[in-house]
């Protein structure tokens, strides 16, 4: 059975109720979902992943711009504990900065394609990702999609080309879903928000994600309570692989998801 983090990179939560995203409504609908997630500061993209992967904040991981450097204090992220409990773990990009995120030799199998400058690219990605989660079925793959950070930079997150990007990038989300079965587990939240044409500060609009899941033994349809932060993912992900958190992890599982 295969987990899946699809990561739609810049999506504002609020951008859910004004697009015409089925794919997104539908997981949101059958999930344990919170449209009031936060990200980490800086909520810009490389310390937002890294937080992600390994469960600390920037201050302990060091790394907060978009031009990688090592971790200040290393520690085991998701990966890396997946790979030491014999789990195959996948990733499938369009940013090519995320190839720092794990060790090397903790992947199976790698897919970039610099291809997120394109309207278009996310689509690639995700029928790439689709094809090969069909095919090999790991346990663990990461699909990232990058395009609709992109409009927001270009033309502002809420405008209209950044609304129309994520009913695109939908398309992509519905060709991965489409592979799972309902015994396998899939996790989508986005790393920031934005406003203006820009992101990275305190600001609820750059600091609010949307952060849904759904699978096998998880509650549907239900609005979560708890308070959750990108920490998070890693911890309640390592839960569903059967793998061990690290004990250095600030992050938690979210245990309200489970239906006991």
């Amino acid at each position: 059975m295969t987990t899946v983090l699809i990561m739609v990179d810049g999506l504002r939560p609020d951008a859910l109720a004004q697009v015409a995203a089925p794919s997104l409504a539908g997981l949101q609908a059958r999930s344990a979902c919170t449209l009031q997630a936060r990200s980490v500061t800086p909520s810009v993209t490389l310390p937002c992943h890294t937080s992600i992967f390994h469960s600390v904040p920037p201050q302990r991981h060091g790394i907060v711009t978009n031009q990688w450097q090592a971790m200040a204090r290393p520690l085991p992220g998701l990966v890396e504990q997946a790979k030491g409990a014999g789990r195959r773990c996948y990733f499938f990009h369009n940013w090519e900065p995320l190839r720092d995120l794990n060790r090397p030799e903790a992947l199976e199998y790698s897919f970039y394609l610099n291809n997120c400058y394109t309207l278009e690219g996310d689509l690639v990605i995700a029928e790439q990702a689709a094809r090969t989660i069909a095919a090999d079925r790991p346990d663990f793959a990461f699909v990232y999609l990058g395009t609709v950070d992109v409009a927001g930079h270009n033309h502002g997150w809420m405008s209209d080309a950044y609304l129309r990007q994520v009913e695109r990038v939908d398309q992509g989300i519905g060709a991965v879903l489409a592979v799972l079965s309902a015994e396998e587990t899939v996790l989508l939240h986005s790393d920031h928000g934005g406003h203006d044409r820009t992101h990275g500060t305190e600001l609820p609009e750059d600091m609010l994600i949307p952060w849904m899941i759904a699978g096998p033994g998880i509650r549907q349809g239900h609005t979560l309570s708890a308070e959750i932060s990108l920490l998070d993912s890693a911890p309640t992900l390592a839960r569903i692989l059967q793998v061990p958190a690290h004990p250095h992890w600030e992050g938690r599982c979210v245990e309200e998801i489970f239906a006991h």
